[in-house]
This record gives C-alpha cells, sequence and structure tokens, in this order.
C-alpha cells in the first residue's frame, strides 16, 4: 500500500468500498448511532492496525482535531440520513461536497471561483433543489438535510492536505473514535445480534469504512481535493442501484432527475478542469 502512487486509482477503489454503505445500513435492524458507532469501533480497530503497520504516528494538533470532527461528522449524519430518507438521496446529496469546496477555498484561501466554478454550483444546487421539492410529499426532509451537512463535513475532509499542520489518517482514525464514543450509549440498549446483523455491521466496519477510508486518505496524498471528491462518482450511482437490487427501495423521478443533473454536472466540471489545467501546464 505504501508503495502505491496512484492516488486517483486509491480513490476510485475506496468509492467501491463506501458504495456499499447505504444497502448494508438499510438492511441491519439497528438505530442509526448505534450502526455508527458498531463500525466505527471495528473501523477504528484496523485503522489503528494500519498505522501500527506502516509505523504511522498519531499526530493531534488543532488542525487533526477539526479533521477528525469533520470526519465525524461526515460518517454519523451519513447514517442518519441513509435511516430517514433514501440511499439515493442520501449519497447524492452527499455528493454535492465539491461546490462546499469551492466555497471554502474561496473563503479560507481566497481562491475566487471562476465562471466554470459559479456555473457548476448554480446547476448542481439545481439539482438539490428538486430532492427537496420531492421531499415536501415523501417525508424525507430532515432526512435530506442531514445529508446535505454530511456533504458539507465530506468536503473539509476532502481538503485536510491543505491546511497547516493537517495530517489525513490521524484525523480519519480520530474521527472514527469520535462516531464510535457517540454512539456507544445507542449501541449498548441493541438486542438484535443475529447472525444477519453481525454480518453487515462487519461488513460496515471493516470493508465499507475501514478499508474504505485507508485506500481514500492514502488516495488524497497524491490528488487534488475537487479532484479526490468527483472521481468518487461511482459510489452515488452504485449506492442506490445495490440499495433498489437488493432491498427494493423506491426512487422517485424527481430524485432520479436530481441526481442525473448532481452527478453529470460534477462529471463535466471535473473534464473541464482538467483541461484547464492541462492548457496552463502546456502554455
Amino acid at each position: 500500500m505504501a508503495k502505491l502512487k496512484n492516488g486517483p486509482l486509491l480513490i476510485f477503489l475506496s468509492a467501491i468500498c463506501f458504495s456499499t454503505g447505504g444497502l448494508f445500513t438499510k438492511l441491519l435492524p439497528w438505530q442509526a448511532l448505534s450502526i455508527g458507532s458498531g463500525r466505527c469501533i471495528l473501523s477504528t480497530i484496523l485503522i489503528g492496525c494500519f498505522m501500527a503497520s506502516q509505523k504511522h504516528k498519531l499526530v493531534f494538533n488543532k488542525t487533526v482535531f477539526f479533521g477528525g470532527l469533520c470526519l465525524c461528522g461526515t460518517v454519523t449524519f451519513y447514517v442518519m440520513a441513509n435511516k430517514m430518507t433514501t440511499a439515493a438521496n442520501a449519497i447524492v446529496l452527499q455528493y454535492s461536497a465539491p461546490i462546499f469546496i469551492i466555497l471554502f477555498m474561496w473563503l479560507f484561501f481566497h481562491n475566487r471561483p471562476g465562471k466554470l466554478d459559479l456555473a457548476a454550483c448554480c446547476i448542481v444546487l439545481g439539482g438539490i433543489v428538486l430532492f427537496f421539492v420531492d421531499s415536501l410529499d415523501g417525508g424525507g426532509m430532515a432526512g435530506n438535510l442531514i445529508a446535505l451537512l454530511s456533504g458539507i463535513c465530506y468536503a473539509l475532509v476532502c481538503m485536510l492536505n491543505t491546511f497547516p499542520g493537517g495530517d489525513p489518517m490521524s484525523s480519519v482514525f480520530l474521527g472514527h473514535l469520535m462516531s464510535a464514543v457517540i454512539g456507544l450509549p445507542s449501541l449498548a440498549q441493541e438486542t438484535d445480534f443475529s447472525a444477519s446483523a453481525i454480518g453487515c455491521i462487519l461488513i460496515l466496519g471493516i470493508f465499507q469504512l475501514g478499508l474504505g477510508y485507508i485506500l481514500f486518505t492514502k488516495g488524497l496524498e497524491n490528488t487534488q481535493p475537487i479532484s479526490a471528491s468527483l472521481i468518487s462518482t461511482i459510489e452515488p450511482i452504485l449506492n442506490p442501484i445495490l440499495v433498489s437490487l437488493f432491498y427494493g427501495e423506491k426512487i422517485t423521478w424527481l430524485a432520479i432527475l436530481g441526481a442525473v443533473i448532481v452527478i453529470c454536472a460534477v462529471m463535466v466540471y471535473n473534464v473541464m478542469k482538467t483541461k484547464q489545467a492541462q492548457k496552463k501546464v502546456a502554455g
């Protein structure tokens, strides 16, 4: 792992792991905070072992702690949203992260957005509006809002390498530890520890979250923030497909339209930004 330098490939593989989250969260009959705690206990152990094997010392400073809080928000809000709205809504609204990265880069680093950035923001926001119009009848407004909060936190996670003193792996470890602790009271009240429940939490903790974030964090070392969030396009596409196939959850036409707008907009934006960067290098 340490010798593998293809950051975009690692980000892509992490998206495959992450995409299983919606299905197994739906299948697991636990409360959201219980699921968050259970899977984060497992992922914290796995990530801690990985850091030890790589002789990666735990760094603790304000930046790392802030990153940990953002990561905790990302994983906790995502599970909550999955229980309160459709898997498609939860993951696509989280996928709005690139727009928040543009805004945060402007606020924190004074990188003013260009016309392409602003156009992408407007189009993606238009797609997001469709999710909330749809939720007025479907009753998923609160879940959609929480999913959007997960997207805001995820944007900050994608920026961990841009802040002075940042150490993404330490932030991921602390963030998962925080989420594990927050949900412990809820986990202690669960009574269903059947084979299927244990199987779901093992997949969520070890494969979906633990391995997913190890791949993601290593990929961040050689991938730009916006690209890191956009390469993960496979997640919001595969996630609801898995839930629809194996859980039977239906997706409304307005939500599908909103998803198509958001995903297509960020994909086109990524391609055009890459071309712009190549022209600057060539010039």
